[in-house]
């Protein structure tokens, strides 16, 4: 989040930034990522309930992880869809939406009941968090679903895309999404990954593209342009080294003098 004295003024007087993590997203004797390297680093977690990946055991190793190291905990909602990894397109119907939605919902909130702490917010993941970006009547029935589970969760968004405004229109408190490690087009959405060079490989690059969007509310769009992104979080992947650029990523942005924050949910 970025605060300024008047709209003339380039010099931010605060900058405010909660660092994401998708995590818990083993599942039986598979396992993926380093989720407790990561969780040192960030200040909330979007963990899988099931879905896309996850498993009950690892839901609740997930929530224990987060209550350790005073990280909020966050749905992250899919497409049901174990084998793809919840990046394939699937044809749904808004109805369909919201009741995946609240199912996944009721999951994750068993488990951190159970841990006596409470869920912060909700993120979709993969195609679906792609899908709903940019068709407002899915983005309207995930909203809803959220609203009427617990209309004080948070609801994360990519910035400037549909969800943003189906969150705000439901009432929610919403997050506005960055992404450190995925490149951009002109109009703010994110390169598919099926197109080379969609996702950052390089970690001076990630880290720099990030503290761009924190502290200048911009960056790099493909051809060179440069493109507005408003973030009040960014996303740091939860695979391979996710742990050692959390880190970095971290460090660099205290360097550049930005708070590291997980929002506050609404009363």
């Amino acid at each position: 989040m970025l605060l300024f004295p008047n709209p003339q003024s380039p010099i931010p007087l605060l900058n405010i930034i909660d660092l994401n993590a998708d995590l818990g997203e083993s599942f039986g004797a598979w396992r993926m990522g380093d989720d407790a390297g990561v969780m040192p680093w960030i200040t909330s977690a979007n963990v899988a309930c099931g879905f896309h990946a996850g498993d009950p055991a690892i839901m609740r190793r997930t929530v224990a992880l987060c209550i350790e190291h005073g990280v909020a905990i966050g749905a992250h909602v899919s497409l049901p869809d174990l084998q793809g990894f919840g990046r394939r397109e699937m044809k749904i119907t808004p109805a369909e939406a919201y009741a995946q939605t609240l199912y996944q919902l009721g999951a994750l909130h068993a488990f951190a009941r159970a841990a006596r702490t409470h869920l912060h917010h909700v993120k979709p993941h993969g195609a679906l968090y792609n899908m709903a970006a940019r068709d407002r009547e899915l983005a309207d029935a995930i909203a809803a679903a959220v609203r009427e589970f617990n209309p004080t969760l948070i609801l994360v968004g990519l910035a400037g895309s549909a969800m943003i405004d189906a969150g705000r229109n439901a009432g929610l408190a919403v997050q506005r999404e960055g992404f450190c490690d995925r490149r951009y087009r002109v109009d703010g959405s994110l390169m598919p990954r099926s197109i080379a060079g969609a996702v950052i490989e390089e970690v001076d690059e990630a880290v720099a593209q990030a503290v761009s969007i924190a502290t200048r509310g911009e960056t790099a769009a493909e051809g060179g342009a440069s493109v507005s992104i408003e973030a009040d979080t960014l996303c740091v992947h939860g695979d391979a080294n996710a742990a050692a650029f959390a880190e970095c990523l971290h460090r660099a942005l205290e360097k550049a003098q930005v708070r590291i924050a997980a929002a506050e949910r609404p009363a």
